[in-house]
């Protein structure tokens, strides 16, 4: 109960949010890309940091991984400024800190460093007056780079697809939350928690979601996102789902999620 919001005064400093669950294929880089690119169609300057090494966030904004000489990699180990890897994307107002498949070594270098789970926090301090918001995509699993991540964000948002084993895991995600307010940042809430792969037709869907409803009440986004061919078949493409199709029912729902995440922002 006490991982919600919290009294935050920001001034003119970014909202760092990060995008974590440690399964994997519950839809956090679709998200994270999506509402990063709803954001910045509503005229918000957004920071996507793409903290997996797999680096699909990177690839799912058009970034193709021989033009990310530097990256995430780079920042983290004090080779570069998080300024000089930036890039641009086809979005207007969407930025990228890339990362490739080198970050894993990152995890190994940090680990003897002292204060290892600030280091992110610390390379993105420079870039809090550039951007309203920052969204950073965590690797599936609760190790150093997202304890970087949560260290660094004032909230999390967490990817939950509609299955069976949903709540499985969810337990483990929130004892770590736990764990790093009371450690290293005490500021850190849930932003919320967030539907995917939701299909109406299917009454296990219905069941998860009423399920996580009696868990998190109005902590679960209202805005589902559905299961959508069109969303799966976007980072193909390095595009967003709204750059490849902004009629289909998954751009539909995250240009939805943006909405309303903005409006509970005031």
């Amino acid at each position: 109960k006490n991982l919600g919001r919290g009294y935050i005064t920001m001034g003119n400093n970014s909202t760092v949010i990060a995008v974590a669950n440690q399964k994997g294929g519950v839809g956090k880089t679709t998200t994270a890309v999506n509402l990063s690119c709803g954001l910045a169609l509503r005229k918000k300057k957004v920071l996507l940091v793409d903290s997996d090494p797999q680096g699909n966030a990177s690839s799912g904004v058009g970034v193709k991984a021989a033009d990310r000489k530097k990256h995430l990699y780079q920042v983290l180990c004090g080779e570069a400024g998080a300024g000089d890897v930036i890039q641009s994307t086809n979005v207007k107002k969407l930025f990228v800190l890339p990362s490739k498949i080198d970050l894993v070594a990152a995890e190994l270098e940090l680990i003897n460093q002292k204060n290892r789970e600030k280091f992110l926090k610390k390379s993105l301090k420079p870039l809090l007056t550039e951007f309203d918001y920052i969204i950073v995509d965590c690797p599936p699993s609760l190790g150093l780079l997202t304890l970087n991540a949560l260290t660094a964000a004032h909230s999390v948002l967490i990817p939950m697809q509609c299955e069976y084993y949903a709540l499985e895991g969810l337990a483990q995600l929130i004892s770590t939350i736990r764990s790093v307010k009371q450690s290293f940042n005490k500021k850190l809430y849930v932003e919320g928690l967030l539907l995917t792969m939701f299909d109406k037709r299917n009454r296990l869907s219905h069941q998860v979601a009423a399920e996580i409803h009696n868990h998190f009440g109005d902590q679960v986004f209202a805005t589902r996102i559905p299961r959508n061919v069109r969303l799966s078949e976007s980072p193909s493409h390095g595009k967003t789902i709204m750059e490849y199709d902004i009629k289909s029912t998954g751009a539909q729902a995250y240009s939805a999620l943006a909405h309303e995440f903005l409006k509970r922002q005031v």
